[in-house]
């Protein structure tokens, strides 16, 4: 009897050994591919944006993030914010020179030396936050971009969007296009060039230095972004006329713009998440500017801000100004022309499109805001723009 109990002991402790090596071997199997075998790799992003910015910078820092938990650490990508490395205007010629691997900026910052940067950003009076994604990730616009950008050793894909920015500050009351002419602006970009159709007078002027050159009368107006970022800077106290919509940012792009040559010696696997990385942060970015815009603008107009509408006429105008624009445009710059021809059709759809369902709800919608029955029983409804008017044939 007492050998066989022996005989038992042995065969189990046999049977416990293979079964805790093929533990072990299971343990070891069920480690990530991608931790085991992809290569450590360290990059460094340039931002155009100061971390004060916490919304834009921080789209970039998202994508980092999300990069370095994919990879367990392996594929890290150190965020500089602007002037920690290059002044931010600077961020993408520092990744196409190799200085860094990659910028988080926008493409319109880089239009004065050629216009079809913009394409990819932002062009007055065309997409809105949504359907700029739609034209993007199904309409073949990152493609489009990119086959401009690969003519630059760039390589960009969409990480942010802060949907319709607000029309900017004002000293003085606009009531009709005549008092554009002349307006000392600070206004960047294709939309400078639009706005000066009007006799607006475009002026370069870094973020840090709009607040003073309001203040001093040396420009009448500033655009920046919307309520959340305005809020932090205090222009109501200089210039309380805030007005909207920012017609020449329906929906501006911020994008990863990586060094081509990078971008190509990077695994299959890194480069499928850092897309996915930038995706991600690109829906992210929107959704938190669309949490925290609705605050700050109520809390701009409790602390003298005066929200106003652009008169048609400057609306109108700005429109035809900016198709003048993009025609001399494309008769100039085959780049430029290629993206705008592939813009125009699905915009011409979409906006159809957005005639029937999205745009009745929402117009329901914001007549019961207006008619207080959507801030619950203890809320008062806020004072808001007035309702927009019902579609024309």
């Amino acid at each position: 009897m007492t050998d066989k109990i022996e005989l038992g002991r042995r065969a189990f402790l046999t049977r416990a050994g293979i079964g805790g090596a093929a533990a072990a071997a299971g343990a070891t199997l069920a480690a990530p591919a991608i931790a085991q075998e992809s290569p450590t790799i360290t990059w460094r992003m340039a931002s155009s944006f100061p971390k004060s910015l916490d919304t834009i910078y921080g789209s970039g820092e998202d994508v980092a993030t999300r990069v370095k938990e994919a990879t367990d650490g392996k594929f890290t990508i150190q965020v500089f914010a602007a002037g920690e490395i290059v002044p931010g205007l600077q961020a993408m010629d520092a990744a196409t020179d190799g200085t860094v691997e990659c910028a988080n900026t926008v493409g319109y910052y880089s239009w004065g030396k050629d216009p079809a940067f913009a394409c990819g950003a932002d062009l007055p009076f065309t997409f809105s936050a949504r359907s700029k994604a739609a034209y993007n990730y199904y309409g073949g616009g990152i493609d489009t971009y990119n086959e401009f950008l690969a003519t630059k050793g760039l390589i960009s894909f969409p990480a942010g969007n802060t949907g319709a920015q607000m029309g900017g500050w004002y000293r003085k009351e606009i009531k009709s296009l005549d008092d554009m002419k002349g307006l000392k602006m600070r206004i960047s970009g294709l939309a400078g060039r639009v706005v000066e159709k009007l006799g607006v007078v475009p002026q370069q002027i870094a973020g840090g230095d709009i607040y003073p050159s309001l203040e001093k009368g040396t420009i009448d107006a500033a655009e920046w972004v919307g309520p959340y970022d305005d809020e932090k800077l205090g222009f109501q106290k200089v210039a309380p006329f805030y007005y909207y919509p920012g017609f020449w940012e329906g929906g501006p792009t911020v994008g990863v713009f990586i060094n081509l040559e990078k971008w190509n010696a990077l695994p299959d696997t890194y480069k499928s998440l850092l897309r996915t990385a930038c995706q991600a942060a690109d829906s992210s970015t929107l959704a938190e500017y669309d949490f925290k815009n609705p605050t700050a603008l109520k809390n701009l107009v409790a602390s003298g801000a005066q929200l106003r509408p652009f008169p048609e006429d400057v609306m109108t105008a700005a429109f035809d100004a900016s198709r003048q624009v993009y025609a001399e445009l494309s008769a100039q710059n085959p780049a430029f022309k290629k993206q705008w021809d592939a813009q125009q059709q699905f915009m011409n759809d979409w906006y159809l499109y957005q005639q029937t369902a999205e745009y009745t709800f929402d117009t329901m919608m914001m007549i019961q805001q207006r008619n207080g029955k959507l801030a619950g029983a203890g809320g008062a409804a806020p004072a808001a723009p007035a309702a927009p008017a019902a579609p024309k044939n």
